[in-house]
């Protein structure tokens, strides 16, 4: 999102795991989603830190705030909340102008999913992040919002974690018409054929077993978008067979 703002070349540091775009690599690592290196951080001299709500230590953040430090916390729950980001980061750094095209494209592709696939008939929609534990999405958080988006229904919205653990035994009695997973890298996790061993799902019987690279769906940048798409894709292409 800091690059989305215009505002690359003014980062100094970032955590683990942080791989686009490909510049980011170059910059020192400060920490990773359960620790923060506090000394490295504070030896950048940042004028402004940008933290992910749900993705980094919170004692270690308050403790930074606590010293003084300027802290932008973000925790997108709605695709189109990202744009809005976006838009607060540049005003931060001072790149708005920077940021605009970047904002207007956001909204305008952000729009145009919604009108071609939110007013289609629902399907009833399992996301899958892991298989042990079985892990989904729950209703307060970013891909829970993607599903309604794309006319899907996600069958574990009630629950109100962010990442819930589930069974096997309440996947098959809400009996999705759809399984998506995304597991831990670009390649599909063998274990999303697994369920073919339930042939009495509706997923199973219809062939809707999809795969999303995480990184198109678990970070909450404007490449959610791109996973958007792809969600958006596999339900409609779901929808048709039943």
């Amino acid at each position: 999102m800091v690059f989305a703002a215009g505002a690359g070349e003014k980062l100094v540091g970032v955590v683990e795991y942080s791989d686009f775009p490909p510049e980011v690599t170059a910059l020192p690592i400060v920490g990773r989603y359960d620790l923060l290196d506090l000394e490295r951080i504070l030896e950048l001299e940042p004028d402004l830190i940008v933290a992910w709500q749900s993705g980094n230590p919170r004692a270690s953040v308050a403790r930074l705030r606590e010293l003084g430090l300027t802290i932008y916390t973000a925790e997108p729950k709605k695709l189109e909340t990202i744009a809005a980001h976006i838009k607060k980061l540049s005003m931060l750094a001072g790149t708005e102008s920077e940021a605009a095209g970047a904002i207007e494209l956001f909204e305008k592709t952000y729009e145009k999913l919604r009108n071609q696939f939110s007013y289609k008939s629902s399907v009833r929609t399992f996301y899958q992040i892991w298989d042990v534990p079985l892990m989904t999405s729950g209703g307060n958080e970013l891909i829970n919002d993607i599903i309604n988006l794309c006319g899907g229904q996600n069958i574990f919205s009630d629950l109100k974690l962010l990442a819930p653990k589930v069974s096997i035994e309440a996947v098959l009695v809400r009996n999705p018409e759809v399984i998506i997973a995304s597991g831990m890298d670009i390649d599909r996790p063998e274990w999303l054929d697994d369920w073919k061993q339930w042939p009495g799902l509706t997923a199973v019987q219809k062939d809707n077993l999809y795969f999303i690279p995480p990184e198109l769906l678990q970070r909450h940048t404007p490449r959610a978008l791109l996973g958007a798409q792809q969600m958006c894709e596999h339900i409609d292409r779901a929808r048709q067979t039943l």
